[in-house]
Order: structure tokens, then sequence, then C-alpha cells
């Protein structure tokens, strides 16, 4: 349960205007606040976060919460990508003579 500043229970409709507010500040479209789970979670795998560290980050206690939360982005699969292939296509300096 979160709370106030006082410890008291916060208000749903007290938070959710507190939320809509940060979002207009910050020049940000209005979505839910649960929207911002997914962010999170999506930054999370796009910083390469282990899974089981983003599990205790998030408060999921399976790694099924991931595959819900966590989206595959360009920015990851273009990762994947470059890291494949410089797996598979070492490319040599152009400098360096076969066998130095």
């Amino acid at each position: 349960m979160f709370t106030d500043q006082l410890g008291r229970p916060l208000n749903t409709r007290t938070d959710l205007k507190r939320w809509k507010d940060l979002l207009q500040a910050a020049g940000v479209r209005s979505m839910r606040l649960h929207d911002a789970r997914h962010t999170a979670a999506t930054v999370l795998l796009i910083l390469g976060v282990p899974e089981r560290a983003a599990m205790g980050v998030m408060g999921w206690s399976s790694t099924s919460m991931a595959a819900r939360y966590q989206h595959i982005t360009e920015v990851v699969t273009g990762d994947i990508a470059d890291r494949v292939g410089a797996l598979l296509w070492v490319v040599e300096d152009a400098d360096q003579t076969p066998g130095t």
C-alpha cells in the first residue's frame, strides 16, 4: 500500500490527478498510470537488466509477468542483430597484415 507524506492511504482520485499533472508538466500525452509499468518494464529490457533483477524491481513473482509487461522494441532487435553480426562477421583491422 502506498501512502502520502503523513502515512495515510493515497486517495485514488488525488493519485490520478497528480499522475495527470506530471504528464502534462512533462509534455507527455495522457495515459493510464498502469501504462507506466509497461514502459518501466520495457526500459529495463532495453537496458539489458537480467530478468531476475527486473522481477525484483517490478515486484513480479513469476517470469510470465516479464512476457506480459516487457515489449520488444526496435532498439532491442537492433541490439540483438548488432551483437549476432559482431559474433559472426568479425571485421579485421585493415592496417594489420595477416598473422600479426
